[in-house]
């Protein structure tokens, strides 16, 4: 039996679900939902997607196409040290949401910050923001991200 070795990368590409719907990510997606005390409020990280990308010029999560040999956690936070400079050791995760689209998936993975974020965006990065949980909704947001905020917030950030 012949072994490949995966190819880094390898989840480039447009899929399309069983909804028929295309997305980005040939086996899924993960973005990570990076969370911050302050005071005794919470604030998330969350990006403007630079225009060219897909689904640009709007607010979400630091995120992308999952490799063929990656788990939701790996891809979401190889994509947030990607875009935004976050190192894995700083987070702590806390739980995944899942948006299956009938064949397709994309996993938000909502973690703690476990020391100071030093942010460093790349060029799929218009803007990183630490936002208030009460202002998220106030902003352009990515499609996909709108329709899952209000259930990870109640799920994960309702005090």
């Amino acid at each position: 039996m012949l072994h490949t070795v995966p190819v880094q990368g390898d989840g480039n590409g447009w899929a399309r679900c069983g909804l028929g719907h295309r997305h980005w990510g040939r086996f899924g997606a993960a973005g990570l939902l990076l969370v911050r005390p302050v005071t005794v409020e919470f604030q998330v990280l969350l990006q403007h997607r630079a225009v060219w990308t897909s689904d640009g010029d709007t607010w979400g999560v630091p995120g992308g196409a999952r490799d063929s040999h990656e788990t939701s956690v790996q891809a979401a936070l190889r994509e947030a040290a990607e875009e935004a400079g976050i190192v894995a050791d700083d987070v702590e995760v806390a739980g995944l949401w899942h948006d299956d689209h009938d064949g397709w998936e994309y996993v938000t993975v909502v973690a703690s910050a476990l020391a100071e974020i030093i942010l460093e965006p790349n060029a799929e990065s218009a803007d990183l923001r630490w936002v208030e949980l009460d202002e998220v909704e106030n902003l352009h947001l990515h499609s996909g991200f709108a329709k899952t905020w209000p259930r990870v917030r109640e799920t994960y950030l309702s005090r």
